[in-house]
């Protein structure tokens, strides 16, 4: 199998790399972070290089790029720490509306592609603990259309967005996998209002709110949909993570060949050798699992889901070990709030917990593997 990326591939990575390094320096991450997060003029930058249009078919305006290129470009954005919903709005939304009809895909899709529309999945509720089948809010069809009502947590950029995209409950107990549909509702509709907040990471999210609010139906399969939109959100992440973890550990080896004790750059020291080898190879684990998860993305549901699970339990174990190994070798400085390396190892915590932890994704992992009991012929 090859692993070389074509010309196209290393044109796209070199077109971010170059937009990072003249127009998102940490200076202006951390200024925007303290300002309360919001993001859109970033995004609107990301749009300008045509990245709101990655995903989404040339027919409705967009590059109609796959996997390999959203992973390409989530590396890139994940190494220069850019603090915009990219993966939500530029790669989940143009996946989940791949299941609509072609009507409410040409209502929409263009829109996203030009960055004219921010469209955000909002699929997390309250007590669902990263269930996708867990879904309260209720659809209801009356003579004028869908409507619907519940409520949605963390949603991405949720004050920033035009409109979101929603699973509901048309029929079915709460927990079941039947009966779960996806809609999109704008976020000028009546019956939807929204409540914003900064996150951890220096990012906004926000708890969106459905009274009777007008939907428009996107497909009545909505589980399997949502699956998919989720997957692909996993693979995007975990390439972020990896040009996070990349990144950190550069700037770590960086402090430790110039950082000294006893005389000598702490670099020097047999002891911090090994543990940034260790580092270093969680980083490879990590990167080679990212790599199969994009490219697994194609695959029918069983085995791609298995794939994401595994994927993100990698992911997980890597980021949390990197994060606070390369915490722990910076010292005191590495916790500061004035430092780099600190906003990486938050960006990574906030990472392992986004579309399902280690812990879910492990029994995850397991409950599809008890054919096999993980032994592989």
């Amino acid at each position: 199998m090859d692993f070389n990326f074509t010309e196209d591939q290393v044109s796209l990575r070199d077109a971010v790399a170059r937009w990072v390094d003249k127009g998102f320096g940490f200076e202006r991450r951390h200024g925007i972070a303290k300002a309360g997060g919001a993001t859109r003029e970033v995004y609107n930058e990301l749009a300008e290089l045509g990245l709101a249009g990655l995903a989404v078919p040339e027919e409705h305006g967009g590059m109609g790029f796959g996997a390999i290129e959203a992973m390409v470009v989530m590396e890139e954005l994940g190494r220069g720490l850019v603090n915009a919903p990219y993966a939500a709005a530029g790669l989940m939304a143009p996946a989940l509306l791949k299941a609509a009809p072609a009507e409410v895909q040409a209502a929409w899709l263009p829109k996203i592609a030009g960055a004219e529309a921010l469209v955000v999945p909002a699929i997390t509720e309250r007590g669902a603990r990263y269930r996708l089948n867990r879904v309260e809010t209720k659809a209801a069809q009356g003579a004028n259309g869908w409507t619907l009502t519940g409520q949605k947590s963390v949603v991405p950029a949720a004050d920033e967005a035009d409109a979101f995209i929603v699973p509901a409950r048309v029929s079915g107990v709460v927990d079941a996998n039947e009966g779960i549909a996806l809609f999109v509702v704008d976020k000028a509709a009546a019956g939807v209002s929204i409540s914003g907040y900064r996150t951890q990471d220096g990012g906004r999210a926000g708890e969106v709110v459905l009274a009777n609010a007008p939907a428009t139906l996107i497909t009545a399969d909505g589980l399997a949909a949502l699956e998919y939109g989720v997957d692909v959100g996993i693979a995007a992440l975990c390439a972020e993570a990896v040009g996070l973890m990349d990144k950190l550990v550069a700037i770590t080896v960086e402090y430790m060949n110039t950082r000294k004790q006893f005389g000598v750059t702490i670099g020097s020291f047999q002891a911090l050798r090994h543990r940034i080898a260790d580092v270093k190879m969680q980083l490879e684990l990590g990167r080679s699992m990212s790599y199969f998860a994009s490219l697994k993305l194609g695959e029918e549901a069983g085995h791609r889901r298995l794939a994401l699970a595994q994927a993100k339990v990698q992911l997980g174990n890597s980021m949390r070990f990197v994060g606070q190994q390369c915490v722990q070798l910076h010292g005191g400085i590495g916790v500061t709030d004035e430092y780099i390396g600190s906003h990486y190892f938050k960006r990574l915590t906030m990472l392992e917990v986004t579309l399902g932890d280690t812990q879910h994704h492990l029994a995850e992992a397991a409950a599809r593997m008890q054919d096999t009991a993980g032994v592989f012929a």
